[in-house]
Formats: C-alpha cells, structure tokens, sequence
C-alpha cells in the first residue's frame, strides 16, 4: 500500500463520514449547531437541502481523490486531475477560513479540524 493510497483512503473515510453527518441532518436530527453556521438545532427545509448537495459534493470530491491516487480508473488526463486537485485543495482551505469565523463554538471547534486534515491530504497528493 503506497502513501497516497492511505491519503486517499483516509480522506474518502472522512468524507463518508461527513455524508452521514448530512443524513442525519436531513433527517432532522438535532445536530445543526454544528453546520450551517449552528443556528439551527433542527435544519430548515433550504438547509436541509443543502446537505442533500453537500453529500453530493462530498462524492464528487471522493472521486476525485480516489482517481488521482490512482485507486480507481482517471476521470481526466493527468494534468486535468492536477488542476482538480489544486482546486479542491482550495475548496477545503476555504472551508478552514469559514468553519473558524463560524458563530457556534462547536462547528468551529469540530469542523475546522476536520477541513483541516482534508485540506492537507489533498495538498500531500496534488504533487
């Protein structure tokens, strides 16, 4: 098993992760004070639905990064999946800035973390 396998897989399990989180958040579970900026205990009907996006963004990022740790067949020529992989790099680190400036406490203190690492196992398998 090489390091970007690992990377990968260990990416892929956070973002599964987060897709459960985002079920149970359509499902009106009492965890929105840790997404969505945490003013909402139970999410909103237009909150809810971006968590149905989100999940969907989270397996388009899956994707991309199994692609480019070669762990499945490339979606794009190889300078491409660069490209994409720079910008998902970015993409997370955005994600840094808005989960720190976050008003609830706890999505700051759990989500910046975890954008965090996803921010540095895409950086370590861009190259």
């Amino acid at each position: 098993m090489t390091i970007d396998t690992l990377l990968a897989s260990a990416a892929v399990l956070i973002l599964f992760g987060l897709c459960i989180f985002q079920l149970f958040l359509i499902a009106g579970k009492p965890l929105g004070h840790f997404a969505w900026g945490g003013q909402h205990q139970i999410l909103p009907r237009s909150l809810r639905i971006g968590s149905a996006i989100s999940i969907l963004i989270y397996i388009a990022c899956s994707l991309i990064i199994l692609a480019h740790a070669t762990m499945i067949t490339p979606l794009f020529s190889p300078s491409v999946q660069t490209g994409i992989m720079w910008a998902l790099t970015g993409y997370f680190t955005l994600g840094i800035g808005l989960n720190l400036i976050s008003r609830s406490k706890p999505e700051r203190y759990t989500m910046t973390p975890i954008v965090l690492i996803l921010t540095g196992i895409c950086f370590l398998l861009v190259k």
